[in-house]
């Protein structure tokens, strides 16, 4: 198999046209896997721009696979990291390939990943660990998913619908807007997260400067098929809980979502949700992905889950034993009985990956 390293800007539309068709239905179609996606990083400011090379794999003169990348000078990362909630290789199914080739034409040492898709055969020796992301599937429409939701044991959307009613008899109407262009809700969205940060000791992605060009960026896109979409809920006029989803048309997936604390004991986020949740199911989209992570809330809306892992393809060289390393520590320390403790170095490693990515 020949591999062909590309700049964003020189994907043909051939390339692009199959690019398309390899996401087709399944979980490749995730608008963070998306070329649409490769080419707003490339044209944002930080550290992809410039930076991103694609591997594209051909098979008897034909193009059959991609895999994108940041590359420094010796590591490579996922484009848009560390917010980047799906990566991989976008391909025929049937493609197989020794990951190392493609980090080799890519110039680098290592290729590392948090959120690989882990159903990718040509990575599966190279995961050390993975999650769970948690999907609303809406494939059979709202009625069905209620009613599967109903099945499963959950009164999530019965116990929101109650918090929705109780929240406008003391706050007055709720207003649900979708695709919202308030620059000014999106500011205050942003506000929320960067306040969660500081009292969960998160490293605040913002204060890099560039992750907020890129969600301006997609905020302000005008293609019907791929953006950043606002949803808000008003109160009594008052702005009380917002959600920006990186969306296409059939996919759109929960990125950053905060309320106003004053009105917590209402769950203005998780109904905030159910109606994007709504909304979705009435325009016959596919799915709303809320991403990793074991909030309760995610474990009752969600019907299905996508498995997604951590690790790393390394060529040999320091920078690969380094990984490797790292991650025989992390190992250990997780299969012994320290309870809290033994989290310590899986914790420590993905906040120096964050700062890394930044």
């Amino acid at each position: 198999m020949k591999i062909e390293v590309l700049a964003p800007q020189d994907l043909s539309d051939g390339d692009i046209a199959a690019w398309t068709r390899f996401q087709g239905e399944t979980a490749l179609a995730s608008p963070f896997l998306s070329h649409r996606w490769i080419e707003t990083l490339n044209r944002s400011g930080g550290p992809d721009r410039k930076r991103i090379k694609i591997a594209a794999l051909h098979d008897d003169g034909k193009v059959v696979g991609f895999l994108p990348a940041r590359c420094a000078r010796f590591t490579a990362l996922p484009p848009g990291a560390p917010f980047c909630d799906y990566q991989g290789m976008i391909a025929e199914p049937w493609v197989r390939i020794d990951p190392r080739e493609i980090v080799s034409a890519l110039g680098v040492a290592r290729l590392d990943f948090d959120k690989l898709l882990a159903d990718q055969a040509p990575f599966r020796s190279f995961i050390r660990g993975g999650s769970s992301s948690q999907v609303v599937d809406l494939r059979g429409g709202y009625a069905a998913y209620e009613a599967d939701r109903k099945a499963a044991g959950t009164d999530i959307l019965k116990d929101c619908a109650k918090k929705h009613r109780k929240l406008e008899r003391e706050h007055g109407e709720a207003v649900f807007t979708a695709c919202s262009a308030s620059e000014a809700d999106l500011d205050q969205l942003i506000a929320w997260k960067r306040a969660q940060y500081e009292t969960t000791g998160q490293t605040d992605i913002f204060d890099a400067g560039w992750p907020l060009d890129v969600l301006k960026d997609l905020f302000r896109s005008e293609d019907p098929d791929f953006g950043a979409r606002l949803f808000t809920l008003h109160v009594g006029g008052k702005l009380v809980a917002a959600h920006l989803a990186l969306c296409t048309s059939k996919i759109a997936h929960a990125w950053f979502i905060a309320h106003d604390d004053a009105f917590g004991r209402y769950s203005p986020g998780v109904i905030l949700i159910t109606e994007v949740i709504k909304w979705a199911a009435e325009r016959g989209m596919w799915e709303l992905d809320m991403g990793p992570g074991d909030y309760r809330f995610k474990l009752s809306l969600a019907n299905r889950t996508r498995e997604v892992a951590h690790g790393f393809v390394g060529r040999t060289s320091a920078a690969s034993l380094m990984r490797s390393a790292a991650y025989r520590v992390r190992e250990v320390a997780e299969a012994l009985p320290l309870g809290a403790y033994s989290a310590l170095p899986g914790k420590a490693m993905r906040r120096l990956d964050v700062i890394r990515s930044l």
